[in-house]
């Protein structure tokens, strides 16, 4: 793994990790809840500062962080301003803060990418030729339009990708519109490394958007990948698909993998490893803010909140059995990666 991969890995999870508890942080002050300390990273303090009544710091692994507030430790329950003083929907509203600005990350980075790269279309038309390659040595150029492959019509570049891969080192003979002319051009695909599909060398058209058609289209983006992530997580929980979860070592080799395409899917990635952090956080496993919320519906159900020791210490064990998952996760990551 590259120095920059891992610089640009680095970035990623503080990131995340600031939008997440900066959700908890904003939604808690705003309701008067006293903050003690704003932690970004675990572990020892690499630097940290006192403003006002709340600590802010930066500590040595940037795999996690923290609020502090008053009145969430046993030890800490008299603070007239502590968490636990607060209505059961305040309380509620601060811990599903996290996950909430995790997806209103993810929607900044989708737009961002919307906005100042572009949003691709379906169209059978050509945005790039890579040059050196079979569509630049047939004279394809940038917004040449494929009207059919082999005589038979192409509706949009989903069916014109996928007659060109079905055909690698076979001759293809392309009609392409230019302009008012049309003429054909034969072009041979490539074999892509490692798999039996073809390659020309051609990419996408994309249109840059502006930021409310950017805002309004990465929405509905969201929306859609938070429905693949479910509809994964269900096919991985009922067997229908092996599990196969990655953990820090396995992320950053993904992204080292996303960078080879560019700014554009480095955004992308991090927006989707963002809604996947919102999304596991909301599970109900201790140490998780999910736990947290199921506690708060068992205080709602029982009109009483559930005992805070005993509370403190099933999220303790909890985040124990986090640390050795993550731990033998990270593991199986390892082995993949150089074994």
């Amino acid at each position: 793994m590259g120095t920059q991969v891992l610089l640009v890995a680095l970035v990623l999870f503080s990131l995340l990790i600031v939008f997440h508890e900066l959700g908890h942080f904003l939604v808690a002050k705003l309701a008067g809840i006293k903050v003690r300390e704003f932690s970004i990273g675990m572990g020892p303090l690499v630097f940290g500062r006192r403003v006002g009544e709340t600590f802010y710091a930066l500590r040595l692994v940037p795999l996690g962080g923290y609020n502090r507030m008053a009145g969430m430790e046993p030890e800490d329950l008299d603070d007239p301003r502590g968490f636990n003083r607060k209505g059961l929907g305040t309380r509620f509203a601060v811990i599903a803060a996290g996950s909430l600005m995790n997806l209103a990350l993810a929607v900044l980075l989708y737009a961002l990418i919307f906005a100042a790269v572009g949003l691709p279309s379906n169209s059978a038309v050509i945005g790039k030729v890579v040059p050196g390659r079979p569509a630049a040595r047939a004279g394809l150029a940038a917004g040449d339009r494929i009207v059919a492959v082999d005589g038979q019509p192409v509706a949009d570049w989903s069916e014109l990708v996928g007659k060109i891969r079905q055909h690698p080192g076979e001759q293809l003979r392309l009609t392409v519109e230019r302009g008012k002319e049309r003429f054909t051009v034969a072009v041979v695909p490539e074999t892509e490394p490692g798999t039996q599909t073809g390659l020309i060398g051609i990419e996408q058209s994309v249109r840059r958007l502006n930021p409310p058609a950017a805002v309004w289209q990465a929405v509905r983006q969201t929306g859609l990948m938070l429905a693949l992530i479910i509809a994964s997580l269900g096919q991985m929980i009922t067997g229908r698909v092996p599990v196969d979860l990655v953990g820090p070592v396995g992320i950053v080799q993904l992204l080292g993998q996303a960078a080879r395409f560019g700014a554009a899917s480095v955004l992308g990635f991090a927006a989707f490893i963002s809604l996947n952090l919102g999304l596991l956080n909301l599970f109900p496993v201790p140490a998780l803010d999910g736990s947290r919320l199921l506690f708060l519906a068992v205080e709602g159900l029982r009109g009483k909140p559930v005992d805070p020791r005993k509370e403190s210490l099933i999220h303790l064990v909890g985040f124990a059995v986090l640390l050795m998952a993550i731990l033998i996760i990270t593991y199986r990551d390892l082995v993949r990666l150089f074994g």
